[in-house]
C-alpha cells in the first residue's frame, strides 16, 4: 500500500521545504490515490499517499506513538501485525487504529532500529525519532517494496519512487552510467545502483540512519545458504509436509485485507498453487482471477489458464494481448520501471495490473518468487545434471575469464549466464567511442557482484539461486516487472513465495530436492500434486518471451525510426550509431536474432533508453 516521501537535515536549526515534500508525494498519487498525510517539524518533513487495503476508515499515516515523539510513514503491509500488536500491547503500548503498520512506532520504541528483524512482510518505511532527532528508514527481506534516496545541501531526501526525489527542486538529472552497463550486463539494476546519478536504492535487507553523526546504511538480513559440506540427501516426506504448511500459512497472511484480494492465474504452477491455497484457505468464498492471452499460439497459455480456473472456479477476468500493444505501452512501461528495459513483456504486466484495477480490485496474489528460490530455471536443472555451459575452457582466455568470476563471485568456477570478458569487448563496440575508452571507470565486471561469502563453498544450486535473488528479482523482477507496473494502476502485489518464515525454511532444504529427476522445483511440485490437476503439477515452466526489438522494426514506427537513428544516437553520444544501424540492418534481414531464452535483446535497451532519456529530461552526453 502507498508511497512514502520526505526529506530530513540532520541539522534541526535549518529549515525543511515542507512544500517541495508536499510536491515529491504528489507524483507516487498512482501508489495510494485513497488518501494523503504530512508531517513537518524543525528539520523533517514526511509525506503520504494512501493506497487503502487495511483499516479503510482509521489506517490514514502518519501513525505516531502516544506522546507524538515517534513518528512513521510505510509503504507496505506487516503480516505478522496481529502478534506484534497483542505482544506491544501486553508491554502497555496504546494503539490508534486497526492499521497494520501502526505497529512500527511502537515497535521502534521496544526494539529501536533492530525493529526490521521482528518484520514479516513487505514494506519500505520511515521513522523519525524527534527526541534524538533520528531518521530511520528500512526496506524489506527480499526488496519488494522500493525505496530511494540522495542527499541535496546536507539533507537527505527520500521516496517510493525516483519520480519522487526528481520532484525536489535541489536533485539534478544525470545519467549513472554504472546503472546503463549494470542492465546491459546483469539481468538488471544491483542496488544500491540506479539509472540516476547520485540517486541511491536502499538495498533489500537493509536500514539507513541519519542523524547529527551522518548516514549510515547497514544491513540487517541476507539469503545464507548453508556449506556445501553440511548438505546431506533426506528422506523428502517431512520436508514436503512442512513446506505445505509453512506454504498455506504464508498464504493466509497474504489474505489479510478489508478490501477483495484477486489472483494472477499464469497457468503455471506457482501462480495455480497460489490459488489453490487461497481456496483452502477461505473455504465457500469465490476469489476473481486474472489472466492475460495472446493471439500467438507459440506464447499462449489461455488452455492452462482456463483449466485452473474451472479447477478453482474463480470468476475470471482475462484481456487478448497483442504485439501493437507494446509500442502503445512501451513508454510508460519505462516511466513505471524508471529505467531502459531489455524485454517488453513489462507492457503484458501493465495491461494485466490495468484489467485488475478496472474490475475494482486493489490487491492480488502472484507466483512470483518460486524459481529462484526453488530452482526453477533451466541453469539450475542443468547445473544437476552436470550439463551446465562452463563457457570457455582453455588458453589465456579460460585464465582471464576464471580471474574475473573470482572477482564477481568470489568463486572461479561459478559460471552465471556468459563469459563476461568476452562480452566485455563486446560491450566496448556497442558504447559511443569515448564512452567506450572510459568502459573501464563504469564497467559492472570490475565490480564485486555479490557478496562472496555467500557463494564460496556452496552448493551449486545455492550459488546460482543466491546469484538470482540479488541480480534478477530484486531490482528487476520485483521493480521493474512487479511493484512498479502494479503500481502504475494502484494495485498491490503480494508474493506467498517471499514470506520470511518460507525462506528461512527453504534455506535447509537439500539441494537435491529441489532439483530431482531432471525435474526443476521438484519438491515444490510435490505439494502441488496434492492440490493442482495433474497435468498442471507436472507442467514443465514456460518461458514466455515478448516480441523483441525486430516487431518493432518490422512495423515501421515513426518513433521507433527516430530513436534509432544516427543523428539522434550521434548526439546523444551514447551507443555508436554505426554499430546500431548494423544491429538494426540484421534484425530486418532476419539474421542474429538475440536467443529468447539467452541473449540480450541491445536493440530493445537502446531503444527504451532513448525513451528513457526523452521521459526523465535527461541530456544528452558532450
Amino acid at each position: 500500500m502507498c508511497g512514502i516521501a520526505g526529506i530530513f537535515n540532520a541539522d534541526r536549526t535549518r529549515s525543511v521545504d515542507g512544500t517541495a515534500c508536499a510536491a515529491m508525494a504528489a507524483t507516487l498519487r498512482h501508489r495510494g490515490p485513497d488518501d494523503a498525510g504530512s508531517f513537518t517539524a524543525p528539520g523533517v518533513a514526511l509525506g503520504f499517499t494512501r493506497l487503502s487495503i487495511i483499516d479503510l476508515g482509521g489506517g490514514n499515516q502518519p501513525h505516531s506513538n502516544e506522546d507524538e515523539s515517534v513518528v512513521s510513514v510505510c509503504n507496505g503491509e506487516i503480516y505478522n501485525h496481529k502478534a506484534l500488536r497483542a505482544e506491544l500491547a501486553a508491554h502497555g503500548h496504546r494503539f490508534c487504529s486497526q492499521c497494520d503498520v501502526e505497529v512500527l512506532v511502537h515497535l521502534y520504541e521496544q526494539d529501536g532500529t533492530a525493529l526490521a528483524n521482528r518484520l514479516n512482510g513487505q514494506f519500505a518505511f520511515a521513522v523519525y525519532d524527534s527526541t534524538r532527532h533520528r531518521l530511520i528508514l528500512g526496506r524489506d527481506q527480499t526488496g519488494i517494496a522500493p525505496l530511494f534516496y540522495t542527499q541535496v545541501g546536507g539533507a537527505l531526501v527520500f521516496g517510493s519512487e525516483i519520480k519522487a526525489l526528481l520532484a525536489h527542486p535541489g536533485v539534478e538529472r544525470r545519467v549513472n552510467l554504472r546503472g546503463l552497463d549494470q542492465i546491459l550486463t546483469f539481468p538488471g539494476l544491483r542496488s544500491p545502483t540506479t539509472m540516476f546519478e547520485g540517486i541511491h536504492a536502499l538495498p533489500p535487507g537493509h536500514l539507513l540512519v541519519a542523524d547529527g553523526s551522518g548516514i549510515a546504511v547497514t544491513q540487517y538480513w541476507d539469503l545464507v545458504y548453508p556449506e556445501a559440506a553440511t548438505t546431506r540427501e533426506s528422506d523428502p516426506a517431512p520436508y514436503v509436509d512442512r513446506l505445505e504448511t509453512i506454504l498455506l500459512a504464508s498464504v493466509e497472511r497474504r489474505l489479510q485485507a478489508d478490501v477483495a484480494v484477486g489472483l494472477y492465474i499464469s497457468g503455471g504452477l506457482d501462480s495455480g498453487l497460489i490459488g489453490a491455497l487461497a481456496k483452502r484457505a477461505a473455504p465457500g468464498h469465490r476469489f476473481e482471477s486474472f489472466s492475460i492471452t495472446f493471439p500467438d499460439a507459440a506464447i499462449d497459455e489461455r488452455a492452462q489458464q482456463r483449466r485452473m480456473v474451472a479447477d478453482l472456479g474463480t470468476r475470471h477476468h482475462e484481456i487478448e494481448f497483442s504485439p501493437d500493444d507494446i509500442a502503445r505501452r512501451l513508454r510508460d512501461a519505462v516511466i513505471a520501471a524508471e529505467a531502459p528495459l531489455k524485454e517488453s513483456y513489462n507492457t503484458c504486466s501493465l495491461a494485466l495490473s490495468a484489467l485488475v484495477r478496472e474490475a475494482g480490485h486493489k490487491v492480488v496474489l502472484t507466483g512470483e518468487g518460486a524459481d529462484e528460490l526453488f530452482g526453477g530455471y533451466v541453469g539450475y536443472r542443468l547445473d544437476a545434471a552436470g550439463g551446465s555451459p562452463r563457457g570457455v575452457t582453455d588458453g589465456i582466455e579460460a585464465l582471464l575469464e576464471e580471474e574475473l568470476r573470482a572477482g564477481l563471485w568470489g568463486d572461479p568456477n561459478f559460471f552465471y549466464e556468459r563469459d563476461y570478458c568476452l562480452f566485455r569487448d563486446a560491450k566496448a563496440g556497442l558504447y559511443a567511442p569515448t564512452l567506450a575508452a572510459g568502459l573501464a571507470t563504469f564497467d559492472a565486471t570490475r565490480e564485486t557482484a555479490v557478496d562472496h561469502r555467500r557463494i564460496v563453498g556452496r552448493a551449486k544450486l545455492h550459488q546460482r539461486s543466491y546469484a538470482d535473488f540479488k541480480l534478477r528479482m530484486a531490482d528487476h523482477l520485483l521493480a521493474d516487472h512487479g511493484d512498479r507496473v502494479a503500481y502504475a494502476h494502484s494495485v498491490e502485489a503480494r508474493y506467498p513465495f517471499l514470506d520470511a518464515e518460507l525462506i528461512d525454511f527453504v534455506r535447509t532444504i537439500p539441494p537435491g530436492l529441489l532439483v530431482r529427476n531432471n525435474s526443476e522445483k521438484w519438491l515444490l511440485r510435490q505439494v502441488a500434486a496434492r492440490y493442482l490437476p495433474p497435468e498442471l503439477a507436472r507442467r514443465e515452466k514456460f518461458g514466455f518471451v515478448a516480441p523483441g526489438a525486430a516487431y518493432l522494426l518490422q512495423q515501421k514506427i515513426d518513433w521507433v525510426e527516430d530513436l534509432l537513428s544516427p543523428d539522434r544516437l550521434r548526439r546523444q553520444n551514447y551507443f555508436d550509431a554505426d554499430a546500431v544501424q548494423r544491429l538494426r540492418a540484421q534484425q530486418l534481414s532476419g539474421g542474429a536474432r538475440p536467443n529468447a531464452t539467452f541473449d540480450t535483446d541491445v536493440l530493445m535497451l537502446v531503444l527504451t533508453f532513448g525513451l528513457f532519456l526523452d521521459a526523465f529530461g535527461l541530456p544528452d552526453r558532450a
